[in-house]
């Protein structure tokens, strides 16, 4: 340290003995300083009535007190969306990593802090029941592989969090929620969207009647996929096309938005003659459903066209649009109506959060409270009853009858 630094210092010092005003300084208000109040450190709003609040200050859990997961699966949504996540998570880490690649494991586990020993195949699955830490495991496997590693985590103790669809079968689904219930462990699916700040007020709007009677649905989404092998165009691994990879993210945004269940369904099945990547599942689907309520949903899903992620909801006096509606991120919120004489257009402004963060922490929070998630295996399972209807649909070019679920199928609102 230079000479001349040292009065500097001493001041600093002294000013820190001095109080939180420091030398010469007056205190700060308490408005921003804040307080800390049953645990929590809280500050007034700071703001005029006019502007928007705050809102609640971050409020993470020490990361030794947070619930711990093993990743299993190290595809692109575990390496791309997955493991990332975790650091904008204040309720759940990453402990563990189960893999078939040693190399890629090793890799990743260094990069994100995870200790050698905690690094598994798949064949040593079972590992992890001596592994304290491992409260949770996240599933990221193709879909041909979930109902396995969810009854093997089960049977372990392992409370299970499973990507999206659920399982290639509607036996698959009833059996992983059986399992998961037998071995009284918690089971969510992976249903990101209905974590996500736009979609929830979404249906906010929706239940609170702003723009009147919510009367028809329109959901797209489309991406563009480029040349095989890949696990999405085996039937054996992906149980189907675009409709369970990327058209469930339609069928499943029609069930929370109204919080109904469709009562008919029609569905119509494109592939181009002679490309082999659509010899086992669909790449293009439309369908629309009929709720009990009278609303209509109109949804189209494709592998085969430039990515579209739109939601588009029709009111008696109103719309709302959500470009971007399915995306990782970049959501937004429209809405249209009548403002006195003349049509409007507002976005409402809301705070973007990343999603795989938000559902993360959720299941996190059920596991520590003992808690039903918001998106359980009940969910899953009536997601691919109705997708198996619209299959049935489409080879017999007809509407079908969807039956409703035994009982609810999703747990609290999330927080």
């Amino acid at each position: 340290m230079a000479e001349h630094d040292l009065p500097r210092r001493g001041l600093v010092l002294a000013a820190a003995a001095l109080g939180a005003g420091g030398a010469g300084y007056p205190p700060p208000s308490p408005i921003d300083s804040g307080s800390v109040e049953g645990g929590r450190i809280q500050f007034p709003d700071w703001r005029a009535p006019a502007d928007p609040p705050s809102g609640a200050l971050p409020q993470p859990r020490p990361p030794g007190e947070r619930i711990g997961f093993a990743i299993i699966g190290l595809g692109r949504i575990a390496l791309e969306e997955v493991l990332p996540a975790f650091a904008e998570c204040k309720e759940a880490r990453p402990v563990a990593l189960v893999s078939g690649s040693p190399e890629k494991a090793r890799l990743a586990a260094a990069q994100y802090g995870i200790p050698a020993e905690a690094v598994l195949g798949y064949a040593e699955l079972e590992r992890l029941r001596d592994r304290p830490e491992v409260q949770a495991v996240y599933i990221a496997l193709p879909n041909a592989m979930h109902r396995e590693f969810t009854e093997r985590a089960a049977a372990i103790g392992k409370h299970v969090l499973c990507e999206k669809p659920m399982a290639n079968s509607l036996a698959d689904c009833r059996a992983m929620t059986e399992a998961c219930a037998r071995a009284g462990v918690r089971l969510m699916v992976a249903y990101r969207s209905q974590y996500q700040p736009h979609h929830r007020a979404a249906i906010a709007l929706i239940r609170g009647g702003e723009l009147g009677r919510l009367r028809f649905i329109e959901a797209s989404n489309t991406q563009a996929n480029g040349p095989g092998p890949q696990w999405r165009y085996s039937k054996q691994m992906a149980g189907g096309g675009a409709l369970p990879d990327i058209g469930l993210y339609c069928l499943n945004a029609t069930r929370y938005l109204t919080g109904e269940e469709p009562v008919e369904g029609f569905a119509t099945i494109h592939n181009p003659s002679g490309d082999p990547r659509y010899a086992e599942v669909e790449e293009s689907m439309a369908f629309q459903l009929r709720f009990p309520s009278g609303v209509l949903a109109n949804c189209l899903t494709s592998y085969g066209a430039y990515q579209n992620r739109m939601l588009r909801l029709h009111f008696e006096r109103g719309s709302i649009e959500m470009p971007h509606a399915f995306d990782y991120q970049g959501q937004r919120l429209v809405v249209q109506r009548r403002v006195g004489q003349v049509a409007a257009e507002e976005e409402r402004i809301v705070k973007p959060k990343n999603q795989f963060a938000q559902e993360i922490d959720h299941f996190a929070g059920c596991v520590r409270a003992g808690r039903q998630p918001h998106t359980p295996g009940e969910e899953g399972v009536q997601d691919q009853a109705l997708m198996e209807a619209l299959y049935r649909s489409a080879a017999e070019g007809r509407p079908v009858r969807m039956e409703p679920p035994p009982g609810p199928t999703r747990g609290p609102d999330p927080a």
